[in-house]
């Protein structure tokens, strides 16, 4: 969990500094799910089944933002990689994470474009949103020591 979390930072900053994420970074956060899934005990029918169709459903939705030229590649790779750490509980409120860190970085951009006033039109690093939706989601299921609490 704390490799993925690394791994989820890099991807952020990688994305904030070359406006660009690896390949290799996506399928490393991706592969690291596997034996993640198996030390945690998920079962593989339904749960990993569940947790697998559901990552490839936001990867779908992606797909299509990334074909209307409004999200990039590594984006799209990276979010899938991502949401297959994510318990399906945890899905849409993380995607409300996302988006909410989404809206931020891209307000961000807004400024530094108003300030800096660039000849190209700025790039929003949707990895840096992507990967505090992951970081909240591994955060809620296995560090929030409140989790009793909220679940009663």
């Amino acid at each position: 969990m704390l490799l993925a979390a690394i791994l989820m930072i890099c991807s952020a900053i990688s994305d904030l500094r070359w406006r660009e994420i690896s390949n290799s970074l996506n399928g490393l956060i991706a592969i690291l799910a596997i034996p993640f899934w198996f030390a945690t005990g998920w079962p593989l029918w339904p749960d990993l089944a569940i947790l697998v169709g559901v990552a490839a459903t936001i990867f779908a939705a992606f797909l299509v933002m990334y074909m209307f030229n409004a999200m990039g590649g590594g984006d799209v790779k990276n979010v899938f990689a991502v949401f297959l750490w994510v318990p399906v509980p945890l899905t849409m409120p993380s995607l409300m994470v996302m988006a909410l860190s989404g809206a931020a970085v891209s307000a961000a951009m807004l400024v530094w474009q108003i300030v800096k006033r660039p000849e190209a039109k700025p790039q929003v690093p949707y990895g840096v949103a992507i990967a505090a939706a992951g970081l909240w989601a591994l955060h809620q299921q296995y560090l929030n020591q409140f989790q009793a609490i909220a679940s009663s």
